[in-house]
């Protein structure tokens, strides 16, 4: 299997098994990454952090100007893991989930219904309140529950359409076992062959 285009690349279909399996491979990243990091400062001497970690929220944050403001309390080595893993498993995370919603027929602008949408309002969400009301905030919460539960069944329990559709091949089909065409095999070229002429004959009675 090509690891690159399957967890880097946007474009191609998935099954429901290698979406999974994209899952774990970022969760096994995340310990792997935090481990080497952690240890690299703990040679450097530097401070440890009690805690690292790793969510889309920490991506979020840039649009939000209170998260930058609590940056000044944050451990240098944590911010440094945080900054370095985030966009390397958010970029996994979305080029799979992308590829698996184009086995689902869908767009993979869909993505930004199912999971950018329910991020930003759990970024902002204890202050949608002051800008929207009680119960557009209350509205707004319940629209992010429903398209996160909504992608979630979409992408990993849902499957895939049979057969190509516009976006690939499907993931399940059996591959193709038969030979080749060969154009030597399959094309005779029968050489020319130089003769005389036909002799034309008049029937008798026509002369």
């Amino acid at each position: 299997m090509d690891y690159v285009w399957y967890l880097f690349r946007f474009d191609g279909r998935i099954n429901r098994a290698r979406c999974w399996l994209a899952g774990l491979i970022i969760l096994c990243w995340m310990f792997f990454l935090a481990g080497v990091m952690l240890g690299a400062a703990r040679l450097l001497g530097a401070t440890m952090p009690e805690t690292v970690n790793f969510g889309p929220n920490l991506i979020f944050n840039i649009l939000d100007p209170t998260a930058w403001r609590s940056l000044s309390s944050t451990n240098v080595t944590a911010l440094f893991i945080q900054t370095v893993g985030t966009p390397l498993f958010l970029w996994v995370y979305l080029a799979t989930s992308v590829k698996r919603l184009h086995d689902r027929n869908k767009s993979g602008w869909w993505i930004v219904a199912f999971f950018a949408m329910p991020c930003l309002v759990s970024q902002f969400g204890e202050r949608v309140g002051d800008w929207l009301g009680e119960w557009g905030a209350m509205l707004l919460g319940l629209n992010a529950f429903v398209f996160s539960v909504w992608g979630f069944i979409e992408m990993y329990y849902r499957k895939g359409t049979k057969g190509s559709n516009r976006f690939g091949a499907d993931p399940l089909a059996p591959p193709d076992t038969r030979p080749g065409w060969e154009q030597q095999d399959e094309i005779e070229m029968v050489p020319h062959k130089a003769g005389p002429p036909p002799v034309w004959r008049v029937k008798p009675g026509y002369e």
